[in-house]
């Protein structure tokens, strides 16, 4: 069975994957970046997976590019994009896979992607149970690295969400960056609704305006 994930890429599916319609998106997906010439990395929900957060595994394989790239429907399987800034510099690791390696944004760099992407995994409560997963295995420099790749809201957001499912003793490092780096005091959830009556946060610059609950 062939199967095209895009125009002009075709991959053979064998059988224990001819109910899928196609290869899964992790066995294909490095092979079409490379045919496309697209710099790229495994995302969210997805690359939480491969660091061991089994908690919700998404529905679509999520990735992340430099630029926008409409969705990917293969059979039953789907892939969906991020754009994300400064690409080139986010850390990431490789993952053996049956056909070869992918690319993975590393663990703490998955943590700030969580947060900076919370509607893309259902909601910062969502990213917080799944990054209380992450925790144990986070390394507080390579985390504020990570950070520095981002806005430094999601660094404030991300601190705070750590605190949060005790993980604080993670954060030493990402605490001197938003000292350095933060100007103002930002929202939880941005484009909330309640801003007006957000309670502070001094020790991350935010006004809570929401809510956060950790699944267990």
């Amino acid at each position: 069975m062939i199967a095209s994930p895009a125009r002009g890429f075709y991959v053979i599916v064998p059988p224990e994957y001819r109910r899928l319609g196609c290869l899964p998106a992790e066995q294909f997906l490095p092979a079409l970046m490379a045919h496309l010439d697209r710099r790229y990395y495994a995302a969210l929900l997805s690359a939480s997976q491969f660091h061991g957060a089994a908690h919700h595994r998404p529905q679509t394989f999520q990735a992340a590019l430099a630029g926008y790239r409409r969705p990917i429907s293969c059979g039953r399987v789907a892939v969906s994009f991020v754009t994300r800034a400064r690409l080139a510099e986010v850390p990431t690791q490789s993952f053996n896979t049956p056909r070869g390696a992918i690319r993975v944004s590393s663990l703490e760099a998955t943590a700030v992607d969580l947060v900076g992407y919370q509607k893309r995994v259902g909601g910062l409560s969502q990213a917080a149970t799944v990054i209380a997963e992450l925790a144990e295995d986070i390394q507080p420099d390579r985390l504020a690295a990570a950070a520095r790749t981002a806005p430094v809201s999601w660094a404030q957001r991300l601190g705070y969400l750590l605190d949060l499912v005790g993980a604080a003793d993670k954060t030493s490092s990402l605490r001197r960056d938003v000292r350095q780096r933060a100007r103002e005091a930002v929202l939880l959830v941005p484009g909330s609704s309640d801003a007006g009556r957000a309670r502070r946060d001094q020790r991350w610059q935010l006004r809570i305006n929401a809510e956060v609950e950790v699944e267990t």
